[in-house]
Parts: structure tokens; C-alpha cells; sequence
């Protein structure tokens, strides 16, 4: 089941934290496919495993047992230099916008084209253009020029999702992307993220407790003490 039609595929991914007596187990036998192109949203109390999950099969957590294959990549086992690879096709965004203060909101969403192996050689004004339009597609046409320090917290996070799709990712991995956003903004960002799996095939796998997103994902799975409890695909 690996390949262009499931992106994601774990098969028995076990995970712990800890050693000795202070092991304890976080994620149980978690088998999963995950389709591409569409939203799917990771729900759960806190401490369910949810980001544990998320950052496993987002190669930002060494897998310890088990299989996960990312876009055809097995990451157990794998070498840094694989999973260097692996991640320049992936988008990340979390709560943290982690944006430079010293480079305007311009530099910051460019900065994730070079994350992603792009060179600037001869480019610079396209990649500018394109993290230019990026920013005026999530309301921020008039603040690519600001310093981080000149935005508010929801502007921030906006800035921080354009970085994450500028390099047109295959997979976008988003832990609680709206939680700093209103309303409008959270929903017009989401719909942004189904509006990618539409047009280009890109896979969203997000961690929320927005109850507001439920209504746009393609399918629901919830967790418990580190187990999938419930996986609902939603009719569109």
C-alpha cells in the first residue's frame, strides 16, 4: 500500500520515552494509510499520542519499532542523509512559529524554499515573487516587509504556514496550526491546505483540537493512551 496513492504507511509502530524503570510506552501498534492528497486530522485528549504520532511518521522522531514508509522511504533504519531527503519534501508547521526576528516576513517564507534545496543562484526575484503571493494569499500583502517584532501573534503564524507551503511540499505536517488564529483566518488557512490537495495532490496530516476544521477534513482519527480508538472518514 505504499507509494503515490498512500504517502504514509505505518505497519506495527510501537514508541517510548524514557529508559530503565521510567520507560513507558507512548504509542501502541499503530497500523495506518494515509491518502494522498487528502486532509487528514489527528484528535485525542492531551497526551493521547497525537504529536508523538505526527512527529514519528513526519521523520522528526527516530522510529524505534515497527514500519513507517514515507512517500515510498522506509525511516526505520534509515541514514541521516536519507531522512535529510525525505524532509525537504515535507512542510512543517507547528504552534511555535520559530521566525527569525531579524529577517521580515519576505525573507522568513524564502528561507523555506532554501530548506527545501533550492538554490538562490539567479532565482532570488522569483522565489521573492513566490513568497510574495503566498503572503497576500493568507492576508498579509501589506506586512511582507515587517520584522516579526511588528506583527501580532496570528500574523506570525501566518507567516509561519506560508513557509511551510512556499516549497510546494508533497506532505504538510501541522500540529494545532489555528490555534493562535480567529475565526476567518483559521478557516481560510485550512481551506487553503484542502484547496493544495485538490490542485496539486498535497497530503495534510493535522493535529487540532479545533473543533471548527472537523467539518473540512477528509477523515477524522482520534487516539487514546497511544492507541487509534477511532478512524472516521468524512463524506464530502
Amino acid at each position: 500500500m505504499t507509494g503515490a496513492a498512500f504517502p504514509i504507511v505505518t505497519q506495527g509502530l510501537n514508541h517510548w520515552f524514557g529508559v530503565g524503570e521510567a520507560r513507558k510506552q507512548a504509542i501502541f501498534d499503530v497500523n495506518l494509510s494515509i491518502e494522498a492528497g487528502k486532509l487528514t486530522v489527528l484528535m485525542g485528549p492531551s497526551g493521547s499520542g497525537k504529536t508523538t504520532l505526527l512527529t514519528l511518521i513526519g521523520c522528526l522522531r527516530d522510529v524505534q519499532d515497527g514500519s513507517v514508509h514515507l512517500l515510498g522511504q522506509e525511516l526505520y533504519g534509515a541514514s541521516e542523509a536519507d531522512l535529510v531527503l525525505a524532509r525537504r519534501k515535507l512542510g512543517f508547521i507547528f504552534q511555535a512559529h520559530n521566525l527569525h526576528e531579524s529577517l521580515t516576513a519576505l525573507q522568513n517564507v524564502r528561507v523555506g524554499l532554501e530548506v527545501h534545496g533550492a538554490s538562490l543562484s539567479g532565482k532570488r526575484s522569483q522565489f521573492e515573487a513566490a513568497s510574495a503571493h503566498l503572503l497576500g494569499l493568507l492576508g498579509l500583502k501589506d506586512r511582507i516587509h515587517y520584522l516579526p517584532g511588528n506583527l501580532s501573534g496570528g500574523q506570525k503564524q501566518r507567516v509561519a504556514i506560508a513557509r511551510a507551503l512556499v516549497g510546494n511540499p508533497r506532505i504538510i505536517f501541522a500540529d494545532e496550526p489555528t490555534a493562535a488564529l480567529d475565526k476567518e483566518s483559521g478557516t481560510h488557512v485550512v481551506r487553503l491546505l484542502k484547496q493544495l490537495g485538490e490542485q496539486r495532490g498535497t497530503t495534510t496530516v493535522m493535529v487540532t483540537h479545533d473543533n471548527r476544521i472537523l467539518e473540512m477534513a477528509d477523515r477524522i482519527i482520534t487516539l487514546e493512551e497511544g492507541r487509534i480508538v477511532d478512524d472516521i472518514p468524512v463524506a464530502s
